[in-house]
């Protein structure tokens, strides 16, 4: 088994876990976001100041819907851009 390991060279067994490490992080944040923005708002009310705070506060709830449109527009210009670009 250990021959194996040997054949792969040691730059893509980093790159791979520099990439599973970011897959990690990215899930991580991705389920902190969606108990800010969704779960703690069915929850009772906490006697945690922290937790309350992330309770009573909007902002995330509305970021998504918001994010839509700027999304929109983002990928129109992109577009635009190679198509510019194709031309040129």
């Amino acid at each position: 088994m250990s021959s194996i390991r040997s054949l792969i060279p040691r730059e893509e067994t980093v790159g791979r876990r520099q990439g599973v490490l970011f897959v990690v992080v990215s899930f991580l944040f991705l389920l902190i976001f969606l108990y800010a923005a969704f779960i703690s708002k069915l929850l009772p009310p906490s006697n945690n100041a922290f937790l309350s705070a992330i309770q009573n506060d909007w902002h995330y709830c509305l970021l998504v819907p918001l994010t839509l449109p700027i999304l929109y527009v983002a990928v129109y210009f992109h577009w635009l851009s190679m198509k510019l670009f194709k031309h040129a």
